[in-house]
């Protein structure tokens, strides 16, 4: 696929978005900003709610490509996730596929198969140990259930409408892990940069489900369809893990909010405020 040159970043006042604000026109990308909430120093980024179809419209309009981070990103009452990140998808797509917009990269999550147990062993683990990216979808939250929602929404627009997406199943893109087990899932924002922009213009994905990631010594998830549409991680979080684990301590395989790859998704999920 050629290069993208403007692409609508949706959820772009979010803390992935404001990342990726900063990170993806050293690529070569104009970016066109959306968010339901004001963006300082942005006067040109688009304020609307994903439920405003003619806002939508207009913001999809002339672009060549979509990163949709828009949405709710923790556990909330399912009334609420199904307005933001549901309607609000099928909103999104409605737009593209009106638009004629040729391609949209998905922040799906790994909460979408949250309650797949967590894989054991010694780091690095045996590539057959880790989970592969076709493995049953097991939601932990509302909110991960929205994701899979996103996902088969795009393979629908894919098998019907020829619209492309990659979905990608963040883990968590931070500056730096935070807890032990972040130190698994944990993408580098620089990843994340190259692994969106390896998405937006790799050949031929029709519908493409990846993990997102950096290339971490305590990986739990299997990275090959990510790297196959040319993404080279470069960051690991190994380098976090001794102050972590002094902290924290290891991961513990009698206690619930270890056991699943979801974490605490799948006994405390955070509610996300309001």
């Amino acid at each position: 696929m050629p290069q993208p040159r403007t692409v609508l970043l949706t959820g772009a006042a979010g803390g992935l978005g404001t990342l990726m604000r900063g990170l993806l026109p050293a690529y070569g990308y104009e970016l066109r900003l959306f968010d339901a909430t004001p963006i300082e120093g942005e006067p040109d980024a688009i304020t609307a709610d994903l439920g405003d179809k003619h806002a939508l419209r207009e913001a999809v309009r002339g672009v060549d490509a979509i990163i949709h981070l828009a949405g709710i990103s923790l556990e909330a009452p399912f009334d609420k996730i199904l307005r933001a990140n549901i309607e609000g998808t099928y909103n999104l797509y409605e737009a593209a596929r009106e638009e004629g917009t040729g391609r949209v990269v998905f922040a799906s999550s790994n909460h979408a198969v949250g309650f797949t147990p967590r894989p054991h062993g010694t780091y690095p683990l045996d590539s057959q140990a880790l989970i592969p990216i076709g493995t049953p979808r097991r939601p932990d939250t509302f909110y991960g259930l929205s994701k899979c929602f996103g996902e088969d929404l795009a393979q629908l627009y894919w098998d019907t409408h020829g619209l492309e997406t990659v979905s990608v199943r963040i883990g968590s893109c931070f500056m730096e892990p935070t807890s032990v087990r972040m130190l698994s899932v944990w993408m580098s924002p620089g990843d994340g940069a190259r692994l969106f922009h390896a998405a937006l213009t790799a050949e031929d994905v029709q519908h493409t489900v990846v993990y997102g990631s950096s290339a971490n010594t305590r990986l739990w998830w299997d990275l090959s369809t990510a790297r196959a549409l040319g993404y080279e991680p470069r960051d690991d979080s190994e380098q976090y893990a001794d102050k972590l684990v002094a902290e924290q301590g290891e991961l513990d395989p009698e206690n619930p909010d270890h056991a699943n790859l979801g974490g605490h998704f799948c006994t405390h999920p955070p509610q996300w405020p309001y």
